[in-house]
């Protein structure tokens, strides 16, 4: 050891204390600029309790005030529009959810809850606990005694159910280890449920469990589900790790992960979430039923079907959405301060294991050290240890200095510290070497949780705990110690310099993921002018024989007029005299969508202003061209830049499918943001990424339907002859929107978006069409298109109007249909056929037209 003055000790903690992580240090700016910037209430305050709550940062507020303050979001348990909204913007945190724990619906459900201990009560109430009977053992309701009360009173739920508790120390889960108990002969297998509770990371030191836990408990090779016959569940208690470490569940599939925001985000307060593996949602049960959980109920019969959808069955009435929305800005902000999880787990372990490693080294003059630290290990990696540090400090005889004295202390500093237990019994008793015994005469003497009576007997109650965050700096780590060194260390100081020696010799792993995207085949062969020029086995002589009812031939034609393309979906078409068909319908069709800042997907419903964007595909260059009257436009490549790490890959949703798209990049988010007055980006969907189409396809010798970001199907046809008798009927009505306007085919043409036109003599000939060839190509007809208000949209002026909807219900007698869906019957080709205006159309009857 060796004394030194306060002023050594300054600089050499500043010298040599951080050097070894200065590397992990930030997120590419300057800290202080950060907390400049973002968090300027903090200025003159040390905060470290971020395990009690970190702190939100202004533009996660501002974000999300601009939100609501833009939209208009309504109960999603209506069918409005701005019901519609809040149900797709909520849909689409909870894919964001998923996402930031690498996993996906195909595995998990997210359930949203008031909190953690609400989404821990939720899985006590609906767990499937099974009583000890003659025939079978009852369930054990396992726990490690390093959790958090809201764990361990899951068993006030399950003692009233005959169901056998089992308290582990942390040791045992290992050390008691052992192969699994085979069935004897005859013995037919258990299928009683049992479950094993254990936190990711400690709330009271900071120590972090093995992840592996998870699939060791459930194939039952640890204690104690290796003692155990019949299924065994785990519930991760991933609170406080997942406020600065990632949480990869694709990895540790824990059946049960209650989590609360507000440790990751600072905002909002109330909210929390259950995420449940699928495979394990088949066993709860559960007995109320709120509202919005029943797809039917009686109130006169004890009669009641709960939603198909897991979280629709568990959210008891209306959703606090509005939380739920703030969501997204969380996420968002977070990314573009930090850049990943990753970066936080290295910032934070690195300050913890500076202050962790000074304060250990602190001694008082006679030598004896002025912190007791309660820890497992010596905060050399970042696998086993988290942000908190968790100590008493003590005085130069080596008694304990009361937590409540430290806590009014530090809060003439403005340090904001935690104290106490820390709803943590079993972490308190056993690192304070306080026995059950202790624990009744303490609260006999008149010490119950959460006060102020910290020494009893002079042996401490409690402790105190200091834990960083992503925004906690090099500063606030510094500003604790000087507090620690200035105001409870008999001077001179003396440090512990074989201790201090550990500052450079932690070494954090970075970790890494990423995901490689291929590009969507694309053999079309191309003129140096960039016109499609297609193999002479792709097209066919034309035909002019078209089918009567009758099935017998005649000589009158259908003819494909005109061929639309809407490269960006709610956007401007973009015509072509000819064109290739892809996998999923015309190539390029309807691959991009514009998205809200949330990532829910704009149509012309919301924004009308989007026909007004013309896109322009360039094949000869490859490229995207958006373009508005009076602007300058915005290219973009036609196929992500697979070689770029730093692509935003998100899901969001089309119809009801969920779809995984990439981000275009920050030039064509401000691009249509100004224009159409909103934050919002250009997502395409990712190349590798296949939807199938609901309905339809997939008989016979063809193969399933794969889909692009349409609503229903690969392509839409209208007949020129239908459009006519609409307009015939609109001229007719005295009182129609935009009088004057409704004598041009073209633009009503325009409003109904479909990719083929065709003339045919009779109006709404195809709603009794089964299949068709064009050119030579050959199609299935799925289904008619039901229309909806967009077709209200005029796609010259973005004005709504009533017209044609009210028309084509009245002409059609009270039908809303206007064209057909079709789908592409020649997935076996390995060529891309190609259509060209002037192609024949020769459709087959269909045998009944009630299949349509």
């Amino acid at each position: 050891m060796e004394t030194r003055s306060l002023q050594d000790f300054q600089d050499l903690c500043t010298f040599e204390g951080f050097k070894s992580f200065r590397h992990y240090y930030g997120y590419g700016v300057d800290q202080q600029e950060l907390i400049d910037r973002e968090f300027k209430r903090i200025k003159g305050v040390t905060y470290l309790d971020h395990a009690g709550t970190t702190l939100f940062p202004e533009s996660h507020i501002k974000g999300f005030h601009d939100d609501i303050s833009r939209n208009v979001y309504g109960n999603p348990h209506s069918h409005n529009s701005s019901s519609r909204l809040t149900h797709d913007t909520v849909e689409s945190v909870r894919y964001k959810i998923l996402e930031h724990f690498n996993t996906s619906p195909e595995d998990y459900s997210v359930i949203f809850t008031s909190g953690c201990t609400a989404a821990l009560k939720l899985v006590a109430d609906t767990f499937p606990w099974k009583p000890m009977s003659n025939e079978e053992p009852g369930s054990q309701f396992c726990y490690l005694t390093d959790n958090h009360t809201s764990v361990v009173g899951i068993r006030g739920a399950t003692a009233l159910q005959g169901v056998g508790t089992i308290f582990v120390p942390p040791r045992d889960v290992e050390t008691r280890a052992r192969k699994k108990q085979t069935q004897t002969n005859g013995e037919e297998e258990c299928s009683t449920p049992h479950l094993f509770c254990y936190p990711a990371q400690s709330n009271f030191s900071g120590k972090k469990y093995p992840l592996n836990y998870v699939k060791g408990i459930q194939s039952q090779q640890l204690y104690p589900a290796c003692e155990h016959h019949g299924r065994w569940f785990v519930l991760l208690d991933a609170a406080c790790f997942v406020s600065c470490s990632p949480l990869d569940l694709s990895q540790y599939p824990a059946d049960f992960v209650p989590i609360s925001f507000y440790k990751m985000f600072g905002f909002p307060t109330g909210l929390g979430a259950l995420l449940v593996r699928n495979e394990a949602a088949e066993v709860l049960r559960k007995t109320y039923f709120g509202g919005g959980t029943a797809a039917a109920y009686l109130v006169e019969e004890n009669y009641f079907v709960p939603k198909h959808n897991l979280a629709s069955r568990f959210e008891d009435g209306t959703i606090s959405f509005l939380d739920i929305i703030s969501l997204h800005h969380g996420f968002e902000t977070l990314q573009k301060l930090t850049g990943s999880m990753t970066n936080i787990q290295l910032h934070t372990f690195g300050l913890a294991h500076y202050t962790y490693t000074v304060l250990s080294c602190l001694c008082h003059s006679n030598g004896k050290h002025v912190a007791q630290i309660y820890c497992d290990n010596d905060f050399q990696s970042i696998a086993e240890q988290g942000a908190i540090i968790n100590f008493s400090l003590l005085d130069c005889h080596g008694r304990t200095v009361g937590y409540s004295q430290v806590d009014k202390m530090a809060s003439l500093f403005n340090i904001h510290i935690r104290t106490g237990c820390f709803c943590n019994t079993g972490a308190c008793q056993h690192y304070l070497a306080i026995s059950n015994r202790n624990v009744k005469s303490n609260l006999h003497a008149g010490h119950i949780c959460g006060d102020n009576i910290d020494l009893v007997d002079g042996h401490p109650t409690g402790s105190l705990r200091v834990s960083f965050g992503y925004m906690s700096s090099f500063e606030d780590s510094q500003n604790f110690l000087r507090f620690v060194v200035n105001c409870f260390v008999n001077k001179p100081l003396i440090l512990d310099r074989t201790k201090l020696a550990k500052l450079n010799l932690a070494a954090p792993t970075e970790l890494s993921s990423s995901f490689h995207l291929t590009s969507i085949p694309n053999d079309q062969r191309r003129c140096e002018n960039g016109q499609i020029n297609p193999p002479s086995s792709d097209r066919m002589a034309l035909s002019e024989v078209t089918m009567s009812k009758d099935g017998k031939k005649n000589s009158s034609s259908h003819t494909l007029t005109n061929l639309f393309i809407y490269p960006v979906k709610s956007c401007a078409s973009f015509e072509v005299t000819e064109w290739p068909l892809g996998p999923q319908g015309l190539l390029y069709d309807r691959l991009w969508m514009v998205v809200n800042e949330n990532g829910v997907c704009l149509s012309q419903k919301r924004e009308p202003k989007l026909c007004l964007i013309r896109p322009v595909i360039w094949l000869a260059s490859n490229t995207l061209k958006l373009q508005v009257s009076g602007s300058e436009a915005v290219t973009i490549p036609l196929d992500p830049i697979l070689e770029k790490s730093d692509l935003r890959t998100s899901q969001s949703k089309v119809c009801g499918d969920r779809v995984q798209t990439v981000d275009c990049g920050e030039e064509v988010s401000a691009w249509l943001s100004e224009f159409l007055g909103k934050p919002c980006r250009l997502i395409r969907q990712r190349p590798e990424f296949m939807r199938d189409m609901k309905f339809g396809g997939g008989k016979g010798d063809y193969c399933p339907t794969p889909l692009s970001l349409v609503n229903e199907a690969q392509f839409l046809l209208i007949n020129r002859a239908s459009v006519c008798f609409l307009q015939e009927g609109i001229a007719n009505r005295h009182d129609s929107d935009n009088e004057g306007t409704w004598s041009d085919t073209e633009q009503l043409v325009q409003r109904f978006r479909a990719n083929l036109v065709i003339s045919a003599k009779e109006p709404f000939a195809e709603d009794n069409w089964s299949h068709l060839t064009i050119g030579s190509t050959q199609f299935q007809v799925i289904g008619k298109c039901g229309r909806c208000q967009m077709i209200g949209v005029d796609q010259k002026t973005a004005t709504r109007t009533h017209e044609p909807l009210r028309s084509l219900s009245e002409c059609r007698s009270g039908k809303v249909t206007f064209g057909v869906y079709l789908a592409h019957q020649s997935a076996k080709n390995s060529t891309h056929p190609v259509l060209a205006i002037g192609d024949h159309v020769i459709p087959k009857i269909s045998d009944s037209t009630d299949k349509l």
